[in-house]
């Protein structure tokens, strides 16, 4: 993996968008990769957000959200792709490097937050390969909050994470290493395709089959919980009706899907 650092920005010629340049990039797999940029100004959000990008080409400009992996106590801004051959925007953006602009809208959008005020505790939370991307932020912004006292440890966070193969977990090692350093979050990846994986040595099957095993493992229910899913619409799908029959009714189920069913290129 290897993280490269870059210079200064020029200004936006578009008051809507700034334009950001790329300071660091790492490839995980040939298809996932992760960028971090730089804007021209000072950018606010809160964790489970998401921003805009941009990519202008010759007969356009080519945009879609993506979910943020940074916490907004951070300087620059990270996402995690996953790379679609056929989509509009993630071929373009797999094509940029370190030193290359990127256009991003000014104002971020998104409810996918941490929901604190409903008197539940705990979050059971649930992704596939990228849609880890908004958990990560909010534990990089919590522990960050538990280092400096802010935060007690009174929220518990449990993180199923799915992917086909280990190499697709982006963020796996710097989770475990939080996890096994605070007793507010226990992470959990899962992989599906064990046989294209023979070294791994962790959970297997796909995450919304092991869901229901580890949220009876928690003793999570929706009379104290609350869910959160995030990545493939199916999982989505799945997940929820798992979730339902343990009773998390909708007031205390939270989602964000990454593309629509039979759209899959045009969302990416």
């Amino acid at each position: 993996m290897r993280h490269l650092s870059v210079g200064v920005i020029v200004s936006s010629g578009d008051e809507k968008f700034y334009r950001a340049r790329i300071t660091q990039r790492a490839d995980y797999s040939a298809d996932l990769w992760m960028i971090r940029i730089q804007t021209e100004a000072e950018f606010k959000f809160a964790p489970g957000q998401y921003a805009t990008l941009g990519v202008q080409d010759a007969e356009k400009r080519h945009e879609r959200p993506y979910s943020i992996v940074s916490s907004p106590y951070e300087s620059e801004i990270e996402f995690f792709f996953e790379l679609v051959p056929q989509g509009e925007l993630t071929p373009l953006i797999y094509k940029l490097r370190v030193g290359d602009e990127i256009q991003m809208r000014k104002v971020p959008k998104g409810r996918f937050t941490l929901q604190t005020g409903s008197g539940r505790i705990n979050h059971l939370l649930v992704c596939t390969v990228t849609g880890i991307a908004p958990f990560v932020s909010y534990i990089r912004t919590l522990h960050k909050d538990w280092k400096e006292g802010k935060f007690t440890g009174e929220h518990k966070l449990f993180l199923l994470n799915g992917a086909s193969r280990s190499w697709e977990f982006g963020y796996r090692d710097e989770l475990q290493k939080i996890a096994h350093d605070v007793p507010w979050l226990t992470y959990v990846p899962t992989v599906s395709r064990p046989w294209d994986d023979q070294k791994w040595m962790g959970e297997t099957g796909r995450v919304d089959d092991v869901l229901r095993k580890y949220a009876d493992m928690w003793d999570l229910t929706g009379a104290n919980a609350v869910g959160y899913l995030c990545g493939h619409p199916q999982m989505i799908e799945h997940g929820k009706g798992m979730l339902q029959r343990i009773g998390f009714t909708k007031d205390v189920l939270k989602e964000e899907v990454y593309w629509i069913p039979g759209k899959d290129a045009a969302a990416q």
